[in-house]
Formats: structure tokens, sequence, C-alpha cells
């Protein structure tokens, strides 16, 4: 795995705990925590998509965060479980990592996809 799905996969992650802030935060700290994760998260997502396809990206990183919230929201703060859920998370990820397989690592040094376009 390239650094650069390393930095979408670990954007992901941290967009469970920033959006699991946004509703579960209630003291200052709390809140500058789920801030710090939301630059976290969006700083990892920039930077891969300079060298990936940015569609790919934004689909596999909201896949990950979507799945990764319902889970953690069922398994951590009470949430209902539900099969209905459960069931279409596991469609969710499946078209998440059938993205990512699918998906052409950019030939070339890392920072080569902008080229010069002449008219």
């Amino acid at each position: 795995m390239s650094r650069n799905w390393l930095y979408v996969w670990i954007g992901g992650l941290i967009e469970i705990v920033w959006v699991s802030g946004l509703k579960h935060s209630t003291t200052a700290l709390e809140w500058i925590g789920t801030v710090s994760a939301i630059i976290a998260s969006f700083y990892l997502i920039v930077q891969a998509s300079k060298r990936l396809p940015v569609g790919t990206v934004y689909a596999v990183f909201t896949g990950i965060g979507t799945a990764g919230t319902v889970a953690a929201e069922m398994l951590l703060f009470g949430e209902p479980f539900s099969l209905s859920k459960v069931l279409l998370i596991g469609v969710l990820l499946g078209g998440v990592i059938g993205l990512k397989l699918v998906t052409a690592e950019p030939s070339g040094k890392e920072g080569s996809s902008v080229r010069e376009v002449r008219l």
C-alpha cells in the first residue's frame, strides 16, 4: 500500500473520531479535540488527493467514516443494533474495497500528476 492510500485510511479513521465528537463533545477540551481531528483528517485527504484520483479518494474516505461511525455508535455509545444497518455497511465496504482495487496507482515519481497542457 502506498503512502497516499495510507493517508486515506488514516484520514478515514480520524473522521470517525470527529464525527462522533460532533455529537458527543460537551467540554472545551473535547471540542478542541474534535476540531483538531477535523483539521488532521482533511489535511491527510488533501495530501492524498494530490496524487490519487480525487473521486476514489473521497469515496473511500467517506465510506470508512460512514461505516466506522455507525459501528462506533453501536459498539461504544449504545445505538441499537440493527441487522439491516450492518448488512448495508457491508455493501458499502464492499464498494469501497472494490474502488480501491480497481484504481490504478499513478506512474512516475510522486507529485508528477500535474502535467503541462499546451493549447
